[in-house]
C-alpha cells in the first residue's frame, strides 16, 4: 500500500479519471472502477451499489457472483450496505457476519469473505449508494485505505450522477411535495410572531468537477478563498450593531477562530494533494465534518461543529464563484429564511429591516446563531424536519414560535386568525409595557417581588424594559457555553462587573457555574463520563467542587466585580448541607485571600442554595441557619420527584406543575423558612406561567425570579388577585387534591377575576 491517503487515493483518481473521460457506457465504466479499486487496495471484492426506485441495488462488482448484478437488492438499513446508507457512516469490520446488521444474500457468492469495509457515495448531503471491500482474511482496513475509499466514492457519486443512474435526491430540490395549506411543527427557539415569503438562504453549491489536472493550480484557489472568506469575516465582526461586550461578540470571536484555523486548511490541502480540485477537496472535509457530527453527542460541540460546516459553505460558494447566496441577492420584502442550519455571520448578512423570522431543519437553544438571533430580535423556530419537501421559495409563511408552529400557505381563515392573534399579542404588550411602573401589588394590599433570569450581559437591558424589581437567576455558565475555551478570570470579572452597574441598586443574584449533565464544555476534558443520566450525574455544584480551580476563579470574579456593593452569590444543586457549607468556605477564603492583597471587596455577602434535590428539603433545619435565602428551581425539582427526564418528548407532558405532589412539596417548604427568617423565591419555569405563578402565590411565595417576557403577564395576573383569599382556598384544595388540579385552578380563577391572559 502507498504511505498516505493522498497517496493512495492519487493513484486511484489518476486511473478513473480516464475512466470517465473514455466513451463508454456508464455501466461499463463502473465495471472498469471496481476493477482499479479492487487492484489498489488489494482486495478481492469490490463493489457499489446505487439507489434505484428506493433500493440498493448492486451495479457492479469484482469478486461477488456476477450473476447477482441487478439482482440483489437492499432496502436502507437493511444488512451493512443498508445500513451505511441510512446513517450515512463508514462501517471497518474484521468479521462481518459478526455484525448485528449483517443480512446474507446467498446469491452473491460471500460468504468465504470475512472483512468488510464500506464508504456511503454522497450526492446533496444525502447517500445514494455504497462503496464497499471485502477479503477474505479476517482483518480491519487502515485508516489510509478508508480515507482513499471516501475519496474515491466522492469522485464516483459525480458520475453515477451525470450518467442518471440513481434516484433524484429530495434534498436537490426546493419543491414541496404538497400545495395544500400545511402546518408545522418545530421547537422554540427565540420567541416571537413573524409574517413573511419564504426565502431558501441558499442553493446548494454544484460541483462540476472532483478530478483535478494542477494541484497547484487548485491549492492556489483555496488560498485566495481563504483570504477573501477572512476579509468577509473580519468586516461582519466590525459592523455588529448590538454594541459592545455582548455575549455575540465572543460568539464572533469563537467564529474567527475557526476561519483561521490551521488543522481546517491542512486537512483541504490534504485532500488536494489527493487529485481533488479546490471545491471537491472541502466538500470532502466538509462530508467527514457531518460524519463527525452524526457521532457526536454533546450538543454543544456538535453546534461548534455547525460553526465550521457554515464556514465551508462560505468557502465553498467563493471558491466556486457560486456566490447567491440570499443575503447576498438581497431580501425584496418581508421574509422568513430557510436553511438546514445557519452559523452567526451568515445570519448577520441579512437586511434585518426585511429578516422577519428563521425556520432551521436543525439548531438548538445553545446554537451561536440561536445567541445572535435573540440579540437581533428575529423569532427562530428551529428542528423542522423535512422542511424542503413541505415548503417553497416564495410561499406564505406565518411564524408562530410561542406556539412552537409555523403555517405554510395558509387558508384565508387562518390567516385572519393569526393576524387577529398578532394584533391581541401587540395590544398585550402594549398594556403590560404601561403595567412598567406599576408595582405588583395584589388587590388586598400584599407587595409581591418580580425578578428576572439572565444569563447574557444583553440580558440587563429588560430590568428596564420591564420594571422588574432585579436579577432573581444569573446563570453564570451561559458565558462558558458559548465560549471555545474555559473564560478566563478576567473574562468573567468584567462581565459581572458590566451586570452589576447595568442592573444600578437593583440585586443581581449570580448562580455559581452549572455545567455537566445536558451542559457539557468540549474543552473541560473529563468535566463528564459517559453516564447513562447525566441530569443526575457529575454537573453543577458537585462538579465546581470536584475542579476546585473553576470554582475558584469565579469566586475571585465575582468579588472583585462586587466592590463596594453587596454580592448575592447562589450554590445550584445542593443535596447536602457540607456541600453548600464547602463552596462557602471556598468563597470565603477568596475574601481572605483578597482582603490580604488590598483588593476592594463586597460590602456584604449573601449566600443562597437552590432546592432542586429533593433530599435537601429533610435538612433544611440544618441548612437554613447557614442561608441568607433559598431558591427553589421547579424545572430540575420536577423532574427529580416524578424521576422524569424532562428531555424526554415521551414525558414532558405527563408530569403537571400543578400536580398536587409539587404544590404540596412546596407547601411544606415555605413555613419552614418562613420561621427561619430566609427570603423565598421560585426561579424556574414554573414561575412564568400566569395558573402556576398564581398557585406558587397561594402557597405563600412572595418571590418569583421568570423570563422577561413573563414579568407583564404576571404582573397582571398578581394585580388582580386577592391573595388572602387565594392561601385560604389552597389550603383545602390540597387537604383533598381534585383529579384535575390544573382544573379547578383554571375556575377558581375565573370565579374570581384573575387574569390569566
Amino acid at each position: 500500500m502507498p504511505l498516505s491517503a493522498a497517496a493512495s487515493a492519487r493513484e486511484i483518481l489518476v486511473r478513473l479519471h480516464d475512466v470517465m473521460a473514455a466513451r463508454t457506457t456508464a455501466q461499463a465504466k463502473l465495471n472498469h472502477v471496481v476493477q482499479i479499486i479492487g487492484e489498489a487496495l488489494n482486495s478481492e471484492v469490490c463493489s457499489i451499489y446505487l439507489l434505484r426506485d428506493g433500493l440498493l441495488e448492486l451495479y457492479a462488482t469484482r469478486g461477488l457472483d456476477q450473476a447477482a448484478v441487478h439482482v440483489t437488492k437492499l432496502a436502507p438499513g437493511e444488512g451493512l450496505v443498508g445500513t451505511i446508507a441510512e446513517d450515512v457512516e463508514t462501517l471497518n469490520l474484521d468479521e462481518a457476519a459478526a455484525h448485528p446488521d449483517f443480512a446474507f444474500k446467498p446469491e452473491t457468492g460471500e460468504e468465504r469473505f470475512h472483512s468488510f469495509a464500506g464508504v456511503p457515495i454522497i450526492r446533496l448531503e444525502r447517500a445514494v449508494g455504497v462503496l464497499c471491500v471485502q477479503h477474505v482474511e479476517p482483518h480491519r482496513y487502515d485508516e489510509v485505505e478508508i480515507e482513499a475509499l471516501q475519496t474515491v466514492a466522492m469522485v464516483l457519486s459525480e458520475l453515477i450522477s451525470n450518467a442518471g443512474l440513481v434516484d433524484a435526491t429530495g434534498g436537490a430540490s426546493t419543491r414541496p411535495q404538497t400545495t395544500a395549506p400545511l402546518r408545522i411543527t418545530g421547537l422554540k427557539l427565540v420567541d416571537g410572531m413573524a409574517r413573511g415569503v419564504a426565502v431558501y438562504h441558499q442553493p446548494r453549491v454544484t460541483i462540476e468537477h472532483t478530478v483535478a489536472e494542477d494541484s497547484e493550480a487548485e491549492r492556489h484557489r483555496v488560498y485566495a478563498a481563504f483570504d477573501k472568506m477572512r476579509e468577509q469575516i473580519e468586516r461582519m465582526a466590525a459592523q455588529a450593531e448590538f454594541g459592545v461586550g455582548g455575549e455575540h461578540e465572543e460568539v464572533l470571536e469563537t467564529y474567527k477562530m475557526f476561519a483561521y484555523d490551521e488543522g481546517w486548511s491542512r486537512r483541504i490541502n490534504e485532500a488536494i494533494d489527493s487529485g481533488l480540485t479546490a471545491e471537491a477537496a472541502i466538500e470532502r472535509v466538509q462530508q467527514r465534518t457531518r460524519m463527525r457530527m452524526r457521532q457526536i453527542d454533546d450538543p454543544l460541540l456538535a453546534e461548534r461543529m455547525h460553526d465550521l460546516e457554515d464556514l465551508s459553505n462560505r468557502l465553498l460558494r467563493i471558491v466556486s464563484g457560486q456566490m447567491g447566496t440570499a443575503a447576498q441577492m438581497g431580501l425584496r420584502q418581508d421574509s422568513i429564511l430557510i436553511a438546514r442550519n445557519l452559523g452567526p455571520a451568515e445570519l448577520l448578512e441579512y437586511d434585518r429591516r426585511r429578516l422577519k423570522g428563521v425556520v432551521l431543519e436543525e439548531g438548538s437553544l445553545t446554537a451561536h446563531v440561536t445567541i445572535v438571533a435573540r440579540a437581533m430580535g428575529v423569532p427562530v423556530l428551529g428542528r423542522v424536519r423535512d422542511v424542503r419537501q413541505l415548503i417553497a421559495e416564495g410561499d406564505l409563511l406565518l411564524l408562530d414560535v410561542s406556539a412552537g408552529t409555523a403555517f405554510v400557505r395558509p387558508t384565508p381563515p387562518i390567516e385572519e386568525s393569526f393576524e387577529g392573534k398578532l394584533l391581541l399579542s401587540q395590544k398585550r404588550r402594549a398594556s403590560f409595557a404601561a403595567l412598567k411602573a406599576q408595582p405588583p401589588v395584589t388587590r388586598d394590599g400584599t407587595r409581591l417581588a418580580l425578578m428576572v433570569n439572565a444569563g447574557l450581559r444583553d440580558d440587563v437591558a429588560a430590568l428596564n424594559l420591564t420594571g422588574a424589581d432585579g436579577i432573581g437567576l444569573f446563570r453564570t455558565e451561559f458565558q462558558f457555553l458559548v465560549s471555545a475555551t474555559l473564560p478566563q478570570r478576567e473574562r468573567q470579572f468584567r462581565l459581572y462587573r458590566d451586570v452589576m452597574e447595568a442592573a444600578g441598586d437593583r440585586p443581581v443574584v449570580f448562580r455559581t457555574v452549572d455545567i455537566g449533565g445536558d451542559k457539557a464544555l468540549p474543552y473541560l476534558k473529563g468535566n463528564v463520563a459517559d453516564e447513562e443520566n447525566p441530569a443526575m450525574g457529575w454537573r453543577a455544584l458537585r462538579l465546581a467542587l470536584g475542579r476546585e480551580g473553576l470554582m475558584k476563579a469565579q469566586a475571585r470574579a465575582l468579588l472583585e466585580a462586587a466592590a463596594g456593593r453587596t454580592l448575592n452569590v447562589m450554590f445550584p444543586m445542593v443535596s447536602e448541607p457540607w456541600e453548600f457549607e464547602e463552596a462557602q468556605a471556598l468563597f470565603e477564603a477568596q475574601r481572605t485571600w483578597l482582603a490580604t492583597r488590598n483588593r476592594k471587596l463586597p460590602v456584604a455577602i449573601r449566600y443562597g442554595a437552590m432546592l432542586e434535590v429533593p433530599a435537601l428539603a429533610e435538612m433544611l433545619d440544618l441548612l437554613l441557619p447557614r442561608l441568607d435565602f433559598l431558591s427553589i428551581g421547579t424545572n430540575d425539582l420536577t423532574q427529580f420527584l416524578f424521576a422524569a427526564d424532562r428531555a424526554n418528548p415521551k414525558l414532558a407532558e405527563r408530569y403537571d406543575w400543578l400536580s398536587p405532589s409539587i404544590l404540596r412539596f412546596i407547601a411544606r417548604v415555605v413555613p419552614q423558612t418562613t420561621a427561619a427568617g430566609v427570603e423565598l423565591a421560585v426561579c424556574g419555569e414554573m414561575g412564568g406561567r400566569t395558573l402556576e405563578a398564581m398557585a406558587l402565590i397561594g402557597l405563600g411565595i412572595e418571590r418569583l425570579s421568570i423570563t422577561p417576557a413573563a414579568v407583564g403577564p404576571v404582573k397582571a395576573m398578581i394585580r388582580s388577585l386577592d391573595r388572602a383569599k387565594l392561601m385560604h382556598d389552597m389550603v383545602l384544595l390540597l387537604a383533598i387534591p381534585p383529579r384535575d388540579m390544573r382544573g379547578a385552578l383554571a375556575a377558581w380563577a375565573a370565579d374570581n377575576a384573575v387574569d390569566l391572559a
